[in-house]
Parts: C-alpha cells; structure tokens; sequence
C-alpha cells in the first residue's frame, strides 16, 4: 500500500549550528521502497569501529552532534540515520502508517543494505526501544552496546513519569519542539532550540511525534511486546558483547530506576555512568559520555 508522506525543504537545514554533514539519502529499502530515508555517514568506510547512532522522540540525528566527533577522533565510522517521520527522511502523514513493525523493519533493512558489521549500537529514548532488539535478530553484526535513558517496552507502563509526557504529547499535536528541548536542556542556544525543530515546518509534519508516545508497548497485547522480551532474554542471557551505560539523573520519564533495571538486563553491563545534571536528552552532554565510554572499552581518543 503507497503511504502518503511530506518532505522537508532542503532551506529547512541551512546553516545548523555544529552540523556540517553531508545528507545521504536511500530510496530502495525492502518493504519501503518508495520512501526516502536520511542519514549520516562520516569517517572511512574501511573503519574498523562503526557507530550506529538511533534517535529518540522528538528529535532527530542532530541529537548526536556532540558525540560524532568523539567518535571519529577514534578513526570510527559515524552512521546516524532518521527514523520515518523525523529529521530529513520522509514524513507518512497519517497516524496509522507509524507502527513499532514499520519502524523496526526499515532499520534491519538498512542495516542490510549497507552490510553494516562491527557495530557499536548507540541509542536513547527510541532508539532503544527499537535498537535494542536489533542484536537478536543479526547477532553477528553487533560488538557494543551504548545506552542512554530508554528502556525495552515489555507490556506494562514505565510509570507515572512516562504517562505524564504521554498526556502531554496527547494534549499538545502540534507540539513546540523548540520549546520543549529549549526547556528541557537549558544550556542550548535558541539556534540550536530551533533545529530541533526544523524538520517539521508545521502540524502537518508532525504525525510521527504525535505517534511515538502512543506505540510504547504499556500493555501486553501491543505491537512489539514479543520481540521486546525476546530481546530482553536474549541480552541477559546471550548477550556477549561489550556494554557502556550512561543515565541522566534528572530525567523523570525514563530515569534510573528503569535504566538500573535494564542494566541488570544486559549480560555483562558495567555500573552505569551518572550525570547529575543531564537530564532525558542525555546525548546532549554526550561529549563526556562519548570519551567515557572509548576509554572503557580501550578505544583511542
């Protein structure tokens, strides 16, 4: 079935503070063939060390920006592409096209199509929800995992946090992101405020924001719950490559009780790194994150 979508004018990312990557773009993935998804690649193809960077609701690759550098000193490879929705990829501009299969499908497919291996899985918010049942289904393309306040959806609510912001999102469809990452990360310029924002030139484009809350797994019979504790069994329990943890401490929708919990998940995860000040979008303070992890795992900086 075609999905009806917007783009996002080109003239929407001009000039973007601290983002100087080239957009890639691929038109072909299985299953979504007639879409276009937008990601970044920057460092040698030949890296040893690729990092796959997933964002989170609402945001979109610029969410890494502090952390890519990090990463290509290191001589890595940096892949970040946008969820469906969000950022530079297309926008399906009915509710009903974003579901969690959609989502976790594109991603795989990409993944495949680039024959991405040796991968260091970065994610926060939804970039976990989804990417963390990734390594179940191509254990042998990943090495490392990252982890930044999200959480495996297993069928029961994260708590009165997370209903709280869904409420919100509920009650808000054409939600100020600038506003909201401004309010949410008080250290951001209002240039940096507003690119958050760019991708979404109206209420129009903003179909997946208003979904994303909705598609968290609070009940056992929604989509994704299986895969969910698949993943999680698979990650105690298989799980054999290298973790690192970071946990905003002010975060009070997916906080350290529930990061705690998911580190206990994870075979093999180290005690997390705290960051007092940090709060849900922790990639924000990603630089010392970034550099904390490459010297757990004896990476050069």
């Amino acid at each position: 079935m075609e999905i009806d979508t917007l783009r996002t004018p080109d003239s929407a990312f001009e000039n973007l503070p601290d983002w100087p990557y080239a957009p890639n773009y691929i038109s072909d993935l299985e299953g979504v063939d007639k879409l276009r998804l937008h990601y970044i690649d920057e460092g040698p193809k030949s890296a040893r060390e690729v990092f796959l960077c997933l964002h989170g609701q609402p945001t979109w690759s610029y969410l890494y920006r502090r952390m890519i550098p990090i990463f290509l000193a290191a001589g890595g490879r940096v892949i970040a592409p946008d969820w469906f929705g969000f950022g530079r990829s297309d926008k399906p501009i009915h509710d009903a096209s974003y579901t969690y299969h959609f989502h976790r499908n594109t991603i795989l497919a990409f993944i495949k199509k680039l024959n991405l291996k040796n991968l260091t899985l970065v994610v926060q918010d939804w970039g976990g929800l989804l990417g963390l049942t990734l390594p179940v289904a191509a254990p042998d393309r990943f090495k490392r995992l990252l982890v930044m306040n999200t959480a495996l959806a297993v069928g029961q609510s994260p708590g009165k946090g997370f209903e709280d912001w869904r409420a919100f999102s509920n009650a808000n469809p054409d939600m100020d992101i600038a506003r909201l990452m401004a309010r949410t990360v008080p250290f951001l310029s209002d240039a940096e405020a507003k690119a958050y924002a760019a991708p979404f030139p109206d209420v129009s484009y903003k179909a997946g924001v208003r979904r994303f809350p909705q598609m968290v797994m609070t009940d056992l019979d929604m989509e994704g719950v299986d895969i969910s504790q698949k993943s999680r069994a698979f990650l105690h329990a298989r799980w054999s490559g290298e973790s690192f943890m970071a946990i905003g401490m002010q975060d009070s929708v997916l906080g350290e009780n529930i990061m705690l919990d998911l580190c206990a998940s994870i075979n093999g995860c180290p005690e997390p790194m705290r960051l007092k000040e940090a709060g849900h979008f922790v990639p924000e303070w990603g630089k010392a994150i970034a550099e904390a992890a490459l010297s757990h795992w004896g990476l050069k900086t």
